[in-house]
């Protein structure tokens, strides 16, 4: 849902798409959107349903991307960034971020078949450093990328291989979590599940590396443009910045780009647990509810950056109400359950499951429940006021 140019979002009436509506009608987006980003949505909304794992990926800076565009525009297919937000849907599990090295370090030590396709050296190097007394950042993260640089650009027939080692002790049930979070059930079984779907996949070796991220309706995570992730199972509400660049390396039969990737990560290896992302009471609205569904909500959701927030609002009794204010930047709402109307102005229509509307600027906008939950999910740009929205939202 945008106006990216590969996929704009269409009017349902008359088929305009959204880039022209804003186009020739350019208070929809405010003047500061359309001067600062030359009359284009500055965001990208999705919705995901991710029954099988989505590749194994980073998105590029502002500065690689226009690199990676101008050498290589038919795999990158713009010159922006991608930084990214998840809000879980439905329970949700990925991968995201590099694991704790001493967790890492771990499991070179107790699965031979990853130690083997790391290296005997760049094992003892990674375990050096992550049993070591100091915190020297630049070490550890020279450790990790040298690890797993190595481990990435294995031959296929060496991770084929050793898949099948891998696999065997995910049967036996011999995987244990040692100092992760994770339980042995859990690691086994995502091995298992995973080789089903890319058998002989170098993502079987990369969950290893990964932190493993569970995540239920309405938790959220963050991750910056050079963050390593992958989405493994749920659906999810994704709002990113307005690009389509991806660098893969794992768990697709797409383009991948295995030395990009290995080169731009930034090695941080930090618990799970930091990459997510709090929401916060939104302020700019009023719920009026009775004294039996006051357990409705409008929780903003404001990554450290200017291009989107996102406000997740759910109402959970018929005839619950949300009125918002107006903003000074562009929206898309859309609803993920239950039923109801929607208003802008004088305007009101239906608003169900899977329904999308776009609010323009300074609009203010209503939406009421006729059902026992109605949820929304409102993605908005708004320059001016991102100072007052981020305070106290991390």
């Amino acid at each position: 849902m945008g106006t990216h140019p590969s996929l704009p979002s269409k009017d349902l009436s008359t088929g305009r798409s959204l880039l022209d509506l804003v186009k020739d009608n350019q208070a929809l987006m405010g003047a500061d959107i359309n001067e600062k980003y030359s009359n284009k949505l500055p965001f990208l909304f999705k919705v995901l349903s991710i029954a099988k794992a989505l590749s194994i990926q980073a998105h590029p800076n502002k500065k690689l991307a226009e690199k990676l565009h101008a050498k290589d525009p038919k795999n990158y297919p713009d010159d922006n960034h991608k930084p990214e937000m998840t809000i879980a849907v439905t329970p949700f599990e990925g991968l995201c971020g590099f694991r704790p090295l001493k967790e890492i370090s771990y499991f070179l030590d107790t699965i031979e078949p990853l130690r083997t396709l790391v290296g005997k050296e760049q094992a003892e190097e990674l375990k050096a450093v992550a049993n070591g007394s100091g915190s020297d950042s630049s070490k550890a993260k020279a450790a990790l990328r040298k690890a797993f640089t190595a481990l990435m650009k294995q031959p296929k027939d060496e991770v084929a291989s050793m898949s099948k080692k891998l696999v065997a002790l995910a049967e036996a049930n011999k995987i244990q979590p040692g100092p992760s979070v994770n339980t042995a059930e859990e690691l086994n079984e995502l091995v298992q599940r995973c080789n089903g779907q890319f058998p002989a996949d170098i993502g079987l070796f990369v969950l290893f590396f990964l932190n493993y991220v569970k995540l239920e309706p309405g938790q959220a995570m963050y991750l910056k443009a050079d963050d390593i992730h992958a989405y493994i199972s749920g659906d999810i509400i994704e709002c990113m910045a307005s690009s389509d660049n991806v660098i893969r390396a794992g768990f697709t039969p797409k383009f991948q780009d295995v030395d990009t990737l290995t080169d731009i990560l930034t090695y941080d290896h930090d618990p799970p647990e930091q990459q997510l992302l709090k929401p916060v009471d939104y302020p700019h609205v009023t719920l009026n509810t009775t004294a039996y569904s006051n357990d409705s909500s409008s929780l903003l959701y404001d990554p450290p950056i200017e291009e989107f927030s996102v406000v997740r609002t759910v109402l959970r009794k018929n005839g619950a109400k949300a009125t918002f204010e107006g903003l000074a930047g562009p929206s898309i709402v859309i609803a993920t359950s239950g039923s109801g109307k929607i208003s802008v102005g004088s305007k009101t229509e239906d608003l169900k499951e899977g329904y999308v509307y776009f609010v323009g600027a300074t609009a203010e906008l209503v939406v009421e429940s006729d059902s026992d939950e109605l949820v929304t999910f409102r993605a908005f740009c708004e320059i001016d006021d991102k100072a007052d929205h981020t305070n106290g939202a991390h």
